[in-house]
């Protein structure tokens, strides 16, 4: 199972998922299980390295947040255009 220790973050929108970046992580986000959505942040080389499993799309996820573990499926990465890095990745609950 891939597992991703993540931090929360506090502010949505575009602003805020560039700072996120500029600090050298990737933000994320949580949907899904009728709650709220819930906005993290990833570790760009946990990310990269789970990327490279041919399996990622399928597999479950852990992600750990504040020592809760939730289990997730990822519905979407976005990566940037030029230099194929990952800049925006979507979970959903399980």
């Amino acid at each position: 199972m891939i597992t991703f220790n993540a931090e929360k973050r506090e502010k949505a929108g575009k602003g805020a998922a560039r700072a996120c970046r500029r600090e050298g992580r990737i933000p994320a986000v949580i949907y899904g299980g009728k709650q709220e959505p819930i906005m993290v942040s990833l570790h760009p080389v946990e990310l990269e390295k789970a990327l490279d499993d041919k399996d990622f799309y399928k597999s479950d996820i852990e992600v750990v947040l504040g020592g809760k573990k939730m289990t997730v499926a990822c519905k979407d990465v976005q990566f940037h255009p030029v230099s194929d890095k990952p800049i925006h990745v979507d979970f959903i609950r399980k």
